[in-house]
């Protein structure tokens, strides 16, 4: 009986794995990307944003 060396079923298993890891460390990244960007918007207050928005449209007074 003759042995043939294949190993292209472990090639495709090697693959399989290598892109799963890929995947994994990109949700992973996306993940902690999307909690930091919930956190940006609460730095941002309602009064803040209120002062910001009455002086922008009292700079129209200056300009007329």
């Amino acid at each position: 009986m003759i042995l043939v060396n294949d190993e292209t079923a472990q090639v495709s298993a090697e693959l399989i794995l290598l892109f799963g890891g890929i995947i994994v460390i990109a949700l992973v990244a996306l993940i902690s990307y999307q909690n930091y960007l919930k956190g940006l918007g609460n730095e941002i207050n309602g009064s803040q944003l209120n002062n910001t928005t009455n002086n922008i449209l009292n700079l129209k007074d200056k300009f007329s």
